[in-house]
């Protein structure tokens, strides 16, 4: 019993009672290395108890009285203040070693709420975000896409708009992104930039740097395959804030600080790599040659080897997208 160390030998005398009806007796008491033993007068053991099951029935009261466990009929009175100090350590001891299940139950529910609200607030921005792109109507997706045209628009400039052009720029998106619009911006857009709702902006240079429209064909194929690869409606709640996000899940409408930050994103940065493989699959699909694109995204072919290689129709066999009259038409869709 390593509370009550610094005594060598403790003994108090006390009076004890073995039952209700059994008389009162002087004793000696005494305490051992795990037991509190109550011998007669005469040194006697008359019982022992175990130290750590010793129970006090007036706590604060004088004479101290103990039994030797909560249902036992045992009584037995102390005066003596060293005794009653050393057992009331014992006690102390044992009540702080005891197992606490209300406040094992506390600290279990205060782990698991801590933990919960961290998952929380790691999982609940995502899931947010992707339950407003999951359940956006199209013509939500096509108001917000126009709302962030509006705002390249005030980056790049007005779309460019020679009727002719246009015509051209539809038959080539009927060609290859059917159910897309497709309009070409004069500056800030270096190739692609894709909008929620089913717009595509090319950047001017894709039509009028090039000599055929294999080059413009491609860069709408790859952007198609980052449509798919990733909704433009969360890569535009990427640069929203939480409330935002979820006041767009339950009005359908963004907030215009979203569509400023995303507009000057879009114009800036390239989307997510494609990968070449999945570029030759649709290639094929569309019976387009992968070279002209290749080489236009890398003039070395180094870093496109692999779609160069792998390109499913040369150049001399492919057909043209669109005719010469529409090519030569979008090529000054900008005017001068």
């Amino acid at each position: 019993m390593t509370a009550l160390d610094e005594y060598d030998r403790l003994e108090a005398t006390g009076i004890w009672r073995p039952g209700p009806s059994d008389q009162r007796r002087n004793v000696v008491v005494s305490i051992g290395s795990a037991s509190l033993v109550i011998s007669d007068l005469g040194d006697t053991a008359l019982t022992h108890w175990s130290l750590p099951a010793v129970d006090r029935v007036n706590p604060g009261g004088e004479p101290a009285i103990y039994r030797p466990s909560a249902d036992a009929p045992d009584r037995l009175e102390i005066s003596d203040a060293e005794m009653i100090a050393a057992i009331e350590r014992v006690r102390r001891a044992v009540d702080r070693g005891r197992a606490k299940p209300g406040r094992l139950r506390g600290g279990l529910l205060a782990a698991l709420l801590v933990g919960f609200a961290a998952l929380l607030a790691l999982w609940a921005p995502g899931a947010i975000r992707s339950q407003a792109a999951a359940l956006l109507p199209e013509a939500a997706r096509a108001s917000i896409g126009s709302s962030l045209l509006d705002e390249v628009r005030r980056i790049s400039g007005p779309p460019c708009a020679d009727p002719r052009g246009q015509e051209a720029l539809d038959r080539l998106a009927a060609r290859v992104a059917p159910g897309r619009l497709l309009r070409v911006v004069p500056a800030a857009v270096e190739t692609t930039a894709v909008l929620p709702g089913g717009t595509i902006l090319l950047g001017r240079g894709l039509v009028e740097d090039h000599e055929t429209p294999f080059v413009a064909a491609g860069y709408i194929v790859e952007a198609e395959l980052r449509r798919a690869a990733r909704d433009p409606v969360l890569a535009l709640l990427d640069d929203a804030s939480l409330l935002e996000a979820a006041r767009l899940l339950t009005t359908g409408r963004m907030a215009e600080r979203a569509l400023v930050i995303h507009a000057e994103r879009l114009v800036r940065e390239e989307g997510p790599n494609v990968a070449h493989a999945d570029l030759v699959t649709r290639f094929a699909t569309l019976g387009l040659p992968a070279a002209p694109y290749a080489y236009a995204v890398d003039i070395t072919g180094e870093a496109v080897l692999g779609l160069i290689e792998a390109d499913p129709l040369p150049v001399s066999e492919a057909t043209p997208p669109i005719g010469d009259s529409d090519w030569v038409a979008l090529q000054g869709i900008c005017g001068e």
